[in-house]
Formats: C-alpha cells, sequence, structure tokens
C-alpha cells in the first residue's frame, strides 16, 4: 500500500485531523524522523484535536450568540464595577456542573450582553450546550409556538441545553402568558441547567416586573437564590467607544 492509497482511505473514513497531519508530514518529509509509535501518535493527537474543533464550532452556531466575544477582551475597569477575579473564576465553567444561575445587571450599553455571550463562549469551548435568547424575543417566538402547536419543539431545544443564556430579561413587563412561558421554563430547568440572565433592573426590581405575586415569587425563588451576581455600572461602552475602524475590535 502506498502513501496515496492511505490518504484516500482516510479521506474516505472523515479522518480529516489525521489525513491533514499525514499529508504535511509527507509533503515536509516529517515522517522520516518518526518512529511508528511517534507517528501515531502524532496523527490520533490531530484527529482528536480536529474533532473537539469542530465540536466547539457546531456548539457555537447552535447557541446563535449576539456576540462573538471572549473573556479577554472584557474591559475589566474598575469603573465598571466588574470583578476580574470573579468573571475568571466564572468563566472556568464550575458553576455549570453546579448548576448555579448568573445575573448580569446594569445600565443600558454597558456590556451585559457581552459579558454573558464571553461566558456562554467559554462553555461551548468546554464542550457544554449553550442556548443564547433576547428574552422579549423568546417570548414572542414561543406564544407563536402555542398558536401553531409547535411549543413542545421549540420548548424542547431550551431543555437539552446545560447553559440558558436569557439577555434583556425585565425589558418590558410581563403578560400572563409571558409569566407562565417563564414559569414553565425556570421550573423545568431549576437544578438541571444553569442560567445567565441580564438585566437593566436591578435584582429588586424583578418582582414587581414579573407582576404576579405567587409566580413572581416562585420564579425568583429558584433563579436568585445563591446565584453569583455581577453589577456593572458607569457611561455606555457605545458612548465612549472609540471611533470606528476598518474592523471591529469587539472590546467591552
Amino acid at each position: 500500500m502506498n502513501n496515496s492509497d492511505t490518504l484516500d482511505k482516510l479521506k474516505s473514513l472523515k479522518l480529516h485531523g489525521m489525513f491533514h497531519a499525514f499529508k504535511t508530514n509527507l509533503d515536509t518529509g516529517s515522517t522520516v524522523g518518526y518512529t511508528p509509535d511517534q507517528l501515531l501518535a502524532e496523527l490520533v493527537d490531530a484527529e482528536y484535536e480536529d474533532r473537539m474543533n469542530r465540536k466547539i464550532d457546531r456548539l457555537v452556531e447552535n447557541a446563535k450568540f449576539r456576540y462573538k466575544a471572549s473573556i479577554e477582551l472584557i474591559n475589566f475597569n474598575k469603573q465598571r464595577n466588574i470583578d476580574r477575579n470573579q468573571v475568571l473564576r466564572l468563566a472556568e465553567c464550575a458553576f455549570i456542573d453546579t448548576h448555579d444561575n448568573i445575573l448580569i445587571t446594569g445600565p443600558t450599553g454597558i456590556g451585559k450582553s457581552y459579558i454573558a455571550s464571553a461566558l456562554g463562549h467559554q462553555a461551548c469551548a468546554k464542550g457544554y450546550k449553550v442556548v443564547y435568547w433576547s428574552t422579549p424575543k423568546l417570548f414572542a417566538k414561543l406564544k407563536q409556538a402555542k398558536a401553531d402547536n409547535s411549543y413542545g419543539k421549540e420548548i424542547s431545544r431550551i431543555l437539552r441545553a446545560e447553559v440558558l443564556i436569557l439577555d434583556d430579561f425585565g425589558l418590558y413587563p410581563l403578560d400572563n402568558q409571558s409569566r407562565l412561558i417563564l414559569m414553565e421554563i425556570v421550573e423545568d430547568l431549576h437544578g438541571n441547567t444553569s442560567m445567565i440572565f441580564t438585566s437593566q433592573l436591578p435584582v429588586s426590581a424583578w418582582f414587581e416586573m414579573i407582576g404576579e405575586k405567587t409566580i413572581a415569587d416562585a420564579v425568583l425563588d429558584r433563579i436568585v437564590h445563591d446565584a453569583h451576581r455581577i453589577e456593572a455600572v458607569g457611561e455606555s461602552m457605545r458612548k465612549v467607544r472609540p471611533k470606528k475602524l476598518d474592523f471591529e475590535p469587539g472590546y467591552q
């Protein structure tokens, strides 16, 4: 069997990492210096890395994030009241295994959505399933789903998540149907899935925003107790952001 046959079989078996690593080694003549076990180890490592990278790409694509965000680009200026050590600890994603929630509050434009998305990207990089939603859009989507009998399909995608990001929570007061949807989601996810909420409203105002005592009590008891809180302050990052460049640095 010649090397060309081996490459064809690797490609046929969809061992893309092995294929590219072996072809590169052949093209550069690197195989000469390897023992058989060293070459095999390098090819296996290449295949493993390729599969992990493709898995992460799929997780990020399926999450449907608002921003392509990273922990490294978060602005930790002390005037914003964002604790670097807290965020870096959360970026280790231990909160997901313990099913803890994260509540990110602060004025508009302060970077709440970016921080949530950065934590979500970090979770994807560690192999967790993340779902991102703008809360008003989610409620509108699920109301329509109830009307056309696709609610079960839509809600099942949410319930499969290991992290659910609800952005712009409390942007509008909740009507009765939205309250019931929220209650169902929180009830089903509590103790099984981590939830990340971003809101312009302080947590102390969420009870009134939800708007019905029994449901508000039940929802807040499940999402606020022992949650990690990030309470950002300061001016909108949109105001202090430098003049737009030919590229978008994504710094938040």
